[in-house]
């Protein structure tokens, strides 16, 4: 029963800031840079570990991984309305480019003995 709670509890919070962002994209992306996705999680994770140490980790690592994250949301809107892609190919281009700067930022991390 557990999983199927927390599979409906993530996939209201998807649906709740896709209806939000219908009516006003302001709000919601607002509500979609909350944290609430990483809260929830942090959450399930006490709840099933009560491993401090773990979740700590889980915390770090989240906060290193947030900076690549922001690759996506700085290219979509230039391939979208400076370049004219269509959003499939925009969508994997900056995709793509996130994962490059994901294993960019796990590369530099490791280089300075951050373990996340």
């Amino acid at each position: 029963m557990q999983p199927l709670i927390k599979i409906l509890i993530s996939a209201l919070l998807i649906f709740a800031v896709s209806e939000i962002a219908q009516r006003n994209s302001v709000v919601g992306a607002l509500v979609a840079s909350l944290p609430i996705v990483s809260i929830v999680a942090m959450i399930w994770l006490w709840r099933d570990t009560h491993d401090a140490a773990r979740l700590a980790r889980f915390s770090a690592g989240v906060f290193w991984l947030v900076i690549p994250s922001l690759v996506l949301f700085a290219f979509l809107p230039v391939l979208l309305l400076r370049c004219n892609f269509t959003f499939p190919v925009a969508l994997a281009i900056a995709c793509s480019a996130t994962v490059l700067t994901y294993l960019a930022m796990l590369a530099a991390l490791k280089t300075f003995g951050v373990q996340i």
